[in-house]
């Protein structure tokens, strides 16, 4: 089924000098063989990083949301919801493969540590994804800063800001953000 998931407890919480603080190491993408859209965020928090899943902490909205969209109860076991979005023909990943951060929020990244995700060869691995979601402001700048290079058409596709699922991202209600969300059930 082309399935990438975290198998074993990802690498995190290792301290490698340097800023001080921990080097976070992100999971494998989520994939199936057929995905048209992919879901970026930045680099799971520490919920999900303890949890070994993605967007496992209980506020955010991403599990919620997507339940609401696709139709499965966001409480499901983290497998159902993985299987769910495989179903729809969506994957998940992050941008950043390795940073460093103290806590959970985007803008406590290193940004010098940074190490982007490959791309190049996601992309051709799955190369019916033609849309890709960014969740929040801080994944897109992410990925053009670290991903996008002026020529290179392996990792250019079409891509659409949508607001952070974060809990920290209170600017907009739950309402206001699945409304948002809706443009994956389109095309």
């Amino acid at each position: 089924m082309g399935l990438l998931l975290a198998a074993a407890a990802p690498r995190c919480g290792r301290r490698d000098g340097g800023a001080g603080h921990e080097l976070l190491h992100g999971f494998p993408p989520i994939a199936g063989a057929t995905a048209r859209t992919l879901i970026l965020g930045t680099m799971p928090g520490q919920a999900s990083l303890a949890a070994g899943q993605y967007y496992a902490h209980p506020r955010n909205a991403f599990w919620p949301i997507l339940g609401a969209l696709l139709g499965f109860d966001p409480a499901a076991p983290y497998e159902h919801r993985v299987a769910c979005l495989m179903a729809s023909d969506i994957a998940l990943w992050d941008v950043l493969r390795r940073c460093r951060r103290r806590g959970s929020l985007d803008h406590d990244i290193d940004r010098t540590s940074i190490a982007a995700n490959d791309f190049a060869t996601f992309f051709a691995r799955h190369p019916g994804i033609d849309r890709v979601y960014f969740n929040g402001a801080g994944a897109e700048t992410l990925y053009r800063r670290h991903v996008l290079r002026p020529g290179d058409r392996s990792v250019r596709r079409t891509g659409v800001r949508l607001p952070s699922t974060s809990p920290a991202h209170a600017a907009l209600s739950l309402a206001a953000k699945r409304a948002a969300w809706r443009v994956l059930r389109r095309g």
